[in-house]
């Protein structure tokens, strides 16, 4: 019999060590991810006229708001009773890995909430801002799945499956059959989502025209493909054996809902004209005048 045709993942994880310290291309795709967001955050504000200070705090903010969220999600979502039992573990198990997007996703709703109350600006002006970041934010994260040979698929016959021979779970459950490769999936999807929200914004400006709308549209590309796609995954943690839908798509819905009360509050919004900054150069010339 001819066996299908299959990619076998054999990518080493550890992209260099200190002694016991592994350095891990995941976590360097976390970083990867929150410096991206940084940069575009940066590019909106000198875009929109915004001192430099605002594009400066959102780091702190959504950096730590980020990762404290994605933590603590990955332990109260995952495994509650774990932490609970041993609460010091969030802290010292973090080099074990666990991190969580839906529980990122609420921290950084916090932390952008925080951010937009020091700088006085709307809400959802950080909101529909952040979403572009986060879209290729989540794509990069995916990798860092990929180079982990984690959170992957069920078995597939299709010529792009994967045989992720470092992952025990694949070796005792799947191998020798390939399986889908569900980082790849999502990360193309997310990018989907950020280069429709960077033609929304840059092309169309709808961040200022019509608040809201970008939020949405990011929160239901993001989440609405994680929802599809946990059909075909794996599931992460024991319990969710058995279940109609799992953990991550159950946390899912909520954000899918929010995705399209925003865009429909965008739509039936009286449009906003937006006002364009005038730039640095033609300030000083005028003021020369």
């Amino acid at each position: 019999m001819i066996q299908p045709l299959s990619i076998v993942w054999d990518f080493n994880p550890v992209f260099f060590s200190i002694g016991s310290l592994d350095i891990r291309y995941y976590g360097l795709m976390w970083a990867l991810a929150i410096l991206i967001g940084a940069k575009f955050f940066d590019n909106f504000c000198k875009r929109e006229g915004l001192p430099s200070k605002v594009s400066e705090s959102i780091f702190i903010y959504g950096t730590l708001a980020t990762i404290i969220g994605a933590r603590l999600g990955h332990c109260l979502f995952y495994d509650p009773m774990e932490y609970l039992s041993k609460p010091w573990t969030i802290i010292t198990g973090f080099r074990d890995g666990g991190m969580a997007s839906h529980g990122a996703a609420i921290g950084l709703l916090i932390g952008l909430w925080l951010f937009s109350r020091k700088n006085k600006l709307p809400y959802v002006w950080s909101l529909d801002r952040i979403m572009i970041a986060v879209g290729i934010g989540g794509a990069v994260v995916r990798l860092g799945n990929l180079f982990n040979s984690e959170i992957f698929g069920m078995a597939t016959t299709l010529p792009w499956g994967f045989e992720f021979v470092r992952s025990a779970k694949w070796v005792n459950e799947f191998a020798p059959a390939a399986v889908h490769p569900t980082q790849i999936y999502e990360a193309l999807c997310y990018l989907a989502t950020f280069g429709l929200l960077c033609w929304l914004y840059y092309a169309k400006d709808m961040a200022r025209r019509r608040p809201g709308i970008l939020f949405g549209i990011g929160l239901i590309g993001i989440f609405l493909t994680r929802f599809f796609i946990e059909f075909i995954k794996t599931e992460q943690e024991a319990f969710e054996r058995g279940w109609l839908l799992d953990m991550g798509q159950w946390l899912s819905i909520p954000f899918i809902l929010l995705g399209i009360y925003m865009i429909y509050r965008g739509a039936t919004q009286p449009e906003v004209v937006p006002v364009v900054p005038k730039s640095p150069a033609a300030t000083a010339k005028k003021k020369r005048k």
